[in-house]
């Protein structure tokens, strides 16, 4: 059984986990990369006898100062903790990031928050981490002040796959190009959207095909199609095999975006369920059929495909 964590809301930390290591960063996803990063930070942790910690935002910047960024995360808030959570951090800082934190000057970052309310004994970031006032900080100035505010700058070079750099960039244009299996790759496991299942217009029990349907919220859009999935039902131990339509559902003129998961042997009610749905494999793109029957031939078709996904 994992431990539970330390979470924290605001930089007001207990002096037991000041001095610390500290991680900053999105780590959305919790990708190969960051993996490579954590498991440095633990080499640190057992030479010097000291806590792991990290420093994340909610919301993720880019998505602050972009409003128009809705469809954007590989993993919610929860999922990241969770994954945190399995590597076993002692400590996460969920911070807000706000119109006031946003206007944090670069060196009043350094002094006031990694000295001051941390204590950070080594911090670890990636050689592209800008943070402060219109991203006027950069790693060269956190070295540049290392002695002044004793601490120690880790900067880890980047995992290469591939020949390219395995980043949360890298793995969300995966997934908009349907190249899941890609994705899952760097991820090191099977991509999952959560969410809770809601009333729909019942058109898939109407066709012959119930469906659970589900609000990504702003869950990164995927390629939209037809993918296998695999489903977990927060409430229990089960799992169920299934497929799931995600997108606009053009033959029925939709206009929203939609997660649709049909599961394989099963009957039951799952309105307002949490559930979290794996991404197995994409089978193919969404399209626009001329006729409901048309679609329905389609599903069959696609509904043999997913049942022999292992």
């Amino acid at each position: 059984m994992v431990k539970s964590i330390n979470l924290y809301n605001s930089l007001n930390i207990k002096s037991k986990h000041k001095r610390s290591i500290i991680l900053i960063g999105n780590f959305d996803g919790l990708h190969m990369g960051h993996r490579k990063l954590f498991n440095l930070a633990k080499d640190f942790k057992k030479k010097y006898s000291i806590n792991i910690g990290v420093l994340t935002f909610e919301p993720m910047p880019k998505m602050y100062f972009n409003k128009n960024i809705k469809n954007f995360r590989i993993s919610n808030r929860k999922q990241k903790i969770d994954l945190l959570n399995k590597l076993k951090v002692d400590f996460i800082i969920l911070k807000k990031f706000d119109k006031n934190f946003s206007k944090t000057k670069s060196i009043d970052f350094i002094k006031r928050i990694l000295k001051k309310k941390l204590g950070a004994r080594f911090i670890f970031v990636s050689n592209n981490f800008r943070f402060g006032n219109k991203r006027e900080g950069d790693v060269k100035q956190l070295i540049k002040y290392e002695k002044k505010y004793n601490y120690r700058i880790i900067k880890p070079k980047p995992l290469i796959e591939n020949k390219k750099i395995v980043s949360s960039s890298l793995i969300r244009n995966y997934l908009q190009k349907g190249k899941l299996s890609n994705a899952n790759k760097l991820l090191n496991r099977k991509w999952s959207i959560e969410g809770k299942v809601q009333r729909g217009k019942q058109l898939g029990k109407k066709i012959g095909f119930p469906t659970a349907n589900i609000d990504i919220k702003d869950y990164v859009l995927a390629c939209p199609g037809v993918y296998a999935v695999r489903v977990k039902m927060k409430d229990n131990s089960k799992i169920i095999r299934g497929i799931a339509n995600l997108g606009y559902r053009p033959t029925f003129n939709g206009k929203k975006i939609l997660l649709e998961v049909h599961l394989f042997n099963f009957s039951g009610n799952l309105y307002d369920k949490d559930l979290s749905v794996e991404f197995l494999k994409f089978i193919r793109k969404e399209k626009k059929f001329k006729t409901v029957d048309q679609l329905k031939k389609q599903i069959k078709t696609d509904l043999s495909v997913a049942k022999k996904i292992k």
